[in-house]
This record gives C-alpha cells, structure tokens and sequence, in this order.
C-alpha cells in the first residue's frame, strides 16, 4: 500500500500531538520536519524517525517528496504557508485558528479551491469520539430543534506569555486560543447554521498574572513576563439565521475559584452536556431523564482526538475526500472571533 510522505512546519509544543500520530499512522512516512530553531527541528527529527530537517519551510514545500504538511506555526503564519503548500501542490492540515482575519481567511479559501488540494483546519474537538456519537445522535433528530447553546473555558491562571500574549503574533488571546474550541465545536453540533450578528465584550484587566506565587502554570517557550497585548477575558452572544443562539466566555485569566470547562446544547427535543463529561437530557413517559453513554473514554481526551484527526486527514488524501473540518468552516468561524473582537471594540452588536 502507497504511504503519503509527510512534513511538518513548526516544532514547538502542539506539534508533539501531530508528530505522534503521525508516527503512529501506518500508511504515512514521516519524511521531514521544519523549524526556523535548527536544534530543534533535529531535535524533533531524531526523536520522531524524520529524515529531512529544514529551517526554512520553502525549502520544505520545494521538495518533491513531501506530499502533505501539518502547520503548527504562529498564527500569524498559517494564512502565508498554507498558500504556499497548497500552490505548490501539498494537502495541508492548518492548526487552529485558520489565520489571524477574514481578509486571510478568503485569501487561504480561494488558493485552496484553485489548487484543488485538500486543507484541514486542526478543529481536533470534531474528532473526539464522543462529539462522533453526540453528532450521530443530532443528525438523527434525538434533541429536536438545537437551539441554544452555551460553552465556557475559563482558566483563573493560564495565559502562556510567550507568542500566545502577542497580538501581532496570535491574533488574539483566550478567545481566539481556547474559546475557538468550544465555539467551533458548539456550532458544529448544532448542524452549522448560518451565523448573522455578534454582540460581544473583552477584558484586559489582570495580564499575565506573572507575579502569582505558589501556584504554576503552563509558559510558552519564549514566555515574557513584560509582554502581553491580547485580552484575558471575552463574552459574547452569537445569533445564528436559524434562530438559533449560542453563548460562550473565555478566559486566560480571571478571579475564579477554579478552571471550569463546560459546553451544553440545548433541543426541543432534549439536551446534552459535552464538557466535563457527557450527559444526555431527554423525556420518556412524561418524565425528565438524565442518561449517561457507555464509552472508553466519558470525557474528552487530546490524543485519541489527534489520532482520529490525522487519520482523518490522511484518508481524506488517500481517497481524494473532502475532511470532516473543511476551508470553509475555518472561514465561518474567521467571521465570528473577527466579529466578537469587533463588536468589543465597537461597544455594539455587529453583523456578520
């Protein structure tokens, strides 16, 4: 059986989840690994079994070999290397989020579509397998009519610093790191309605809480005590053209008694929880029951999720299929984190 040679851009700490799945993937050649850190990349290539290490990802686009790459670098990068893979005739796998602006967004979406190459965006929430059974369920009309739902990723201590804290870089802060998780995977279940209008607020009140003692928290590599540009904190309420309504906040940073993570989704018909672990509402003979599934895994787990995602990619490129998280729901959640930075600054509702 052919296997699809592979090279991945950036080696920085997500890139660990895609290197092993990759390494893991029986029908792919990890052939080369790109980082503008030399060290680094050699560092990756030796643990990982790449033969080729390059500094410049042009380098890596120009050989022939490499027939997909997984982009794992700033945001700030991902719109200019993902046209450039595509142009030169590689399927691409994009982390989240797609670009830092809706200008990228379409700029990314109009490349892919003349390449006729496959792009992923890395929405790796989709993969999980309880989202796979939640879905399953939603399309077969369990809930009814989904028409509210409400997700919350709230961290008290947990900006990175480093490149996440960097504007120019991220594009944004919790919001566009963490909250586009919850809000991709909540408009996903939902059936992926049309979204119409934002009304939305950001925070920039405590940074990046460097002086907190006692207690620790993840820092980016380059992390900078001095530096932070993005917000801590975001809310915002997303109308859909369906009617439908979804709520969500966000922090890296905030007076919090704990780290909460919640996503709930609301039908007709009944509900579910996702977030921390699955939960099921629904009525049978006129009462209200609360069900539990079965599964291996209750709650959400990062590398089952990031296997299936890479799995996903690799037979969307075997068998010439579209993926499960195309370049055009990348561009429709472009529009909403645009829209709430918008209308944050703007003091008012906006339209999509």
């Amino acid at each position: 059986m052919k296997k699809i040679k592979v090279g991945v851009i950036g080696t920085g700490s997500i890139s660990a989840m895609h290197l092993n799945a990759y390494q893991k993937n029986e029908q792919v050649v990890l052939y080369g690994v790109c980082d503008l850190n030399e060290e680094r990349a050699k560092a990756a290539a030796e643990k990982y079994g790449a033969s080729k290490v390059y500094t410049d990802y042009r380098d890596l686009l120009a050989d022939p070999e490499v027939e997909a790459v997984s982009i794992c670098t700033w945001n700030n990068s991902h719109a200019e290397i993902s046209i450039a893979a595509v142009e030169a005739g590689k399927h691409v796998l994009v982390e989240k989020p797609l670009c830092r602006t809706v200008e990228e967004a379409l700029a990314v979406q109009r490349a892919v579509q003349e390449s006729g190459k496959i792009l992923q965006v890395g929405f790796v929430r989709r993969y999980d397998n309880n989202a796979a059974l939640l879905r399953e369920l939603v399309q077969d009309g369990e809930f009814g009519d989904i028409y509210y739902a409400k997700a919350s990723s709230l961290r008290r201590l947990g900006n990175p610093g480093g490149w996440f804290a960097d504007v120019e870089r991220s594009g944004g802060g919790p919001l566009i790191d963490i909250g586009v998780h919850a809000i991709d995977l909540c408009w996903y279940l939902m059936g992926k309605p049309k979204p119409v209008s934002v009304s939305a607020n950001t925070y920039r009140k405590l940074g990046n809480r460097s002086n907190i003692k006692h207690l620790s928290f993840y820092k980016a590599a380059d992390f900078d005590a001095g530096l932070n540009t993005v917000e801590d904190m975001a809310n915002a309420l997303i109308r859909f053209q369906n009617g439908a309504s979804l709520m969500v906040d966000v922090s890296f940073t905030l007076h919090n008694k704990k780290d909460e993570a919640s996503i709930k989704l609301y039908g007709d018909k009944g509900g579910f929880e996702v977030d921390p672990e699955v939960l099921i509402v629904g009525e049978k003979n006129n009462t209200i029951i609360n069900s539990v599934p079965q599964t291996d895994q209750p709650g959400f787990h990062f590398d089952s999720a990031f296997q299936n995602e890479i799995d996903h990619f690799i037979e969307a490129i075997m068998n010439g299929t579209q993926p499960l998280s195309p370049v055009e729901d990348g561009v429709e959640i472009m529009k909403i984190l645009c829209g709430i930075y918008e209308s944050a600054a703007r003091g008012e509702e906006v339209k999509l």
